[in-house]
Order: C-alpha cells, then structure tokens, then sequence
C-alpha cells in the first residue's frame, strides 16, 4: 500500500518539478538553490519509489502468480503484462531518466540549459511513469 501511497508524492513532486523548470526555462530565470532542491526532491522521492516499488513486486500476490504461471502466460495476459513487467520496467526507464537529467543539469554552464535539462528528462520520464500506473488497480485500493 506504501507503494500506492508515495507514487502520489512522487506524481505531485515531479509535476512541480517539471512546472519550475519550464517557467524557469520560459522566464529566463536564474537557476537557484530552490531550483536545485525541487529537482532533487524529485530524485529522492522517485528513487524511494523505486525501493518500495521492488519490495511491493516481490511481496505481491503477482509475483506468486508468475512464479506459478511462468513469465510465457504472464505475457500472454495484458494485466499481468502490465503489472510484473511493463509497470516495473517502464518505472525504472522513467527513474533513470530522473537521474541522467539531474546528473547532466550539473553540469552545464547556463542556467538555460539547466532548466531545459531538467525539463527534457523529467518530462519524458514523467509520461512514460504516468503510461504504465495500473490505474484500475491503483484506484481500487
């Protein structure tokens, strides 16, 4: 449940921090220290996502499922698919993203370009997360 919960911190901080860093960007503002925090509370909050995320998938009755099953009917069943693989690896793309955007903000010269770098990485990232959530059974809980 802890991994329902936090996801909505995890979509509200990174929905603002793609907000800041396009009004920053449109503005031409100066990249500043609370520009910084925004992004990296972005980061923080999505990498203990991804930390309560790998304990949900192994305590989760989708993951007897599969081990029952086997990953050939996991495939050939779009919810399970979309739970025990699409969800978790999409997840992980999105959350390295968040990470190669912050890492690549730090080291460019302008702040511009820090504002776009956050703004490119954070934004792909945040529509591949919001592609795969399990809203059906998000919304369930």
């Amino acid at each position: 449940m802890i991994h329902s919960y936090w996801a909505y911190i995890v979509l509200i901080v990174l929905i603002f921090a793609v907000i800041n860093a396009f009004l920053g960007l449109k503005a031409n503002k100066k990249f500043e220290a609370k520009d910084l925090r925004i992004a990296l509370f972005a980061l923080i909050a999505s990498h203990i996502q991804l930390i309560l995320g790998f304990v949900a998938y192994y305590l989760s009755s989708f993951y007897d499922i599969m081990r029952n099953v086997g990953m050939g009917e996991v495939m050939k069943n779009s919810e399970l698919r979309k739970v025990l693989v699409e969800h978790p690896l999409v997840g992980i793309i999105g959350i390295t993203l968040i990470t190669i955007g912050f890492s690549k903000h730090k080291k460019k010269t302008t702040d511009a370009a820090k504002f776009k770098t956050i703004a490119v990485f954070y934004t792909i990232a945040l529509i591949l997360i919001l592609s795969r959530i399990p809203w059906d059974l998000w919304f369930s809980n």
